[in-house]
């Protein structure tokens, strides 16, 4: 089977209040991926969080985009480019998307695919909170950004992307 070149994978739990802005915005870009024709690029995965199963699904991408919600994100979102880590903790339960692209290196003995992460600002976790008003505002930022992305996903657009959001003074906090 043939990868589509574009991975989404949407992280985030339902349950928890804003931690749904992942899989929320998944569902919208693949209803407005499948509505204009674009789906046939692009294939979406939601998982709670990444484990390190996840390097078989960059396998063969030209493209990925890790979306998750973020407590201290600057509003409504921060997106920037993804860089292979060596940091995986004492658990194997739970992966950053830099640890993964790292692993994916071993495990594949090859560079991974470039990945971009969008961390949409969230307010409140809470299991059984509904989502902020808040994160509603940024996930509907969220989602006309990706539109951007998705009209013409390439490295170069994605990059560029990126550069115009460091320099609209995002600062991104460790």
């Amino acid at each position: 089977m043939t990868s589509k070149p574009v991975l989404l994978l949407a992280l985030g739990n339902e349950s928890r209040g804003d931690d749904a802005l992942g899989p929320l915005l998944a569902r919208r870009l693949h209803a407005w991926l499948t509505s204009t024709g674009r789906d046939s690029a692009v294939e979406i995965i939601e998982e709670f969080q990444l484990q390190i199963e996840h390097t078989l699904d960059l396998k063969g991408r030209d493209l990925v985009l890790f979306v998750d919600a973020g407590e201290g994100t600057r509003p409504p979102f921060d997106f920037f480019a993804a860089r292979a880590g060596s940091t995986v903790g004492y658990t194997t339960h739970a992966v950053a998307p830099e640890a993964l692209l790292g692993l994916y290196a071993r495990v594949h003995a090859a560079a991974p695919p470039p990945a971009f992460i969008l961390c949409l600002a969230g307010e409140g976790f809470e299991l059984g909170e509904p989502l902020s008003a808040a994160a509603a505002v940024h996930l509907e930022a969220g989602f006309t950004f990706c539109q951007g992305l998705f009209d013409s996903p390439s490295l170069r657009s994605w990059q560029a992307s990126s550069t115009e959001r460091m320099n609209a003074g995002r600062t991104l906090t460790g």
